[in-house]
């Protein structure tokens, strides 16, 4: 099992936040898979050998995602998209 943890910080407020994670979780579905479902100011996502969240912890958002044996192989490439999908959306407008 692999794990992905991503820390972005950014200066948008609640709202804004809220509307950029649901982007990160849009590209995260589309391109995985995956169902994600809001829990308060946390969204989970999960698939057949992926799981994971996104909270929205203040000025900052912290993803992290659990790989299962065989998604673990695209642990790099998955952090790397994902990584700079967070930079994109968290950005200062």
């Amino acid at each position: 099992m692999s794990e992905i943890s991503i820390v972005q910080e950014h200066g948008l407020s609640p709202e804004q936040a809220r509307a950029a994670a649901q982007q990160v979780a849009q590209k995260l579905a589309a391109e995985y898979d995956l169902a994600c479902q809001w829990d308060g100011d946390v969204l989970r996502f999960e698939r057949s050998g992926v799981e994971g969240a996104l909270s929205l912890e203040g000025q900052r958002a912290a993803l992290q995602i659990r790989l299962g044996f065989f998604m673990s192989a695209f642990a790099s490439s998955i952090e790397t998209k994902v990584a700079e999908k967070m930079r994109k959306v968290f950005a200062p407008a």
